[in-house]
């Protein structure tokens, strides 16, 4: 049983229906992967083009202590994500959201970046990378000096008001939870490894029904809602545009750490072969878009990220 509303419940509507058909959406193998020098070599060839559009999943921050979604170890396994619908609809949902994330936000907000992070915006100082969209929420390309970066799910750092539409930077906002519900976090015994990959936590329900949620300080309202894009919520259209206008100045695609399972992030690949630019696609795992790739790099991030910038004659910086 979830821990959130009756799944079925019919006021959830046909958006909650197929959020939950696409968190559960499972990728098989559809193809054989490339060899992976020739993989590599073609990657290569069309980094050197210049202007590839970097599209980054979960797989690229695993290394910085967040789990992915539907990897071996993906929080899936353990964990179904809160849809739009349910956030929206159901009070009692929202609450449990708040008290889950309070607790595990700070895991993410303390990640840094790994070394994917910074190859990929390596990439982009040498013109090599065109942009960087990401799926990910937990905004660590920005720390890499990322200059041209598209949020496609938005990121965890701000908080937005539904009522009012007033924003508050999440760590001021955390410290007021933190006002608000003395001694609550040492109460708890967190798991690292048990946070998932939007700052969800689970919680037992009596730590939920002891947490106190706090109101929005323009207007009062306790309706507020992290700057994210929930599974069955659409991708603002303003945001829509700018991925537009950097896939027609981009030469070709670079799939990195994601199996795209859901449609926001395969459509990059159903663009790109529609403009028949080529794609690449680096990922530990089977992925929707394997057949449709140019060169398919069955392999670890990190490892095949170095390789690359090896061919390229790119060093990073020792810290």
């Amino acid at each position: 049983m979830s821990a959130f509303s009756n799944p079925n419940d019919p006021f959830l509507g046909s958006g909650h229906q197929a959020a939950l058909r696409s968190i559960a959406r499972v990728v098989h193998e559809t193809t054989t992967a490339h060899d992976p020098s020739w993989a590599l070599e073609g990657i290569v060839e069309m980094l050197e083009r210049k202007r590839v559009l970097v599209l980054t999943g979960a797989g690229v921050s695993t290394d910085s202590g967040i789990p992915d979604y539907r990897g071996p170890n993906g929080s899936l396994k353990r964990h179904r994500p809160m849809t739009y619908q349910e956030f929206m609809n159901d009070p009692a949902a929202r609450h449990r959201y708040w008290a889950r994330s309070f607790v595990g936000w700070r895991h993410v907000a303390k990640a840094q970046p790994n070394f994917v992070h910074y190859a990929i915006a390596a990439l982009e100082e040498r013109g090599f990378v065109s942009g960087v969209v990401t799926q990910n929420v937990d905004g660590l390309h920005l720390d890499t000096g990322t200059k041209t970066l598209i949020p496609l799910h938005g990121d965890l750092s701000m908080v937005e008001c539904l009522n009012c539409g007033a924003v508050e930077d999440r760590v001021a906002f955390d410290e007021r939870l933190e006002s608000a519900n003395p001694g609550y976090l040492e109460r708890i015994n967190l798991d690292p490894l048990a946070v998932n990959p939007d700052g969800d936590v689970a919680l037992s329900d009596e730590h939920v029904a002891a947490f106190h949620m706090i109101s929005c300080l323009v207007c009062g309202s306790t309706e507020l809602k992290p700057n994210v894009v929930y599974f069955g919520e659409s991708v603002p259209k303003a945001r829509k545009q700018q991925v537009k206008e950097l896939e027609e100045q981009s030469t070709a695609l670079l799939v990195v750490g994601s199996s795209l399972a859901v449609m926001s992030g395969y459509k990059f690949v159903l663009d790109a072969e529609k403009a028949e630019r080529k794609i690449g696609i680096i990922n530990g795992g089977p992925g929707r878009g394997d057949v449709k790739a140019t060169y398919l790099w069955r392999t670890q991030v990190a490892p095949a990220m170095q390789q690359v910038l090896d061919a390229l004659s790119i060093k990073l910086p020792t810290s």
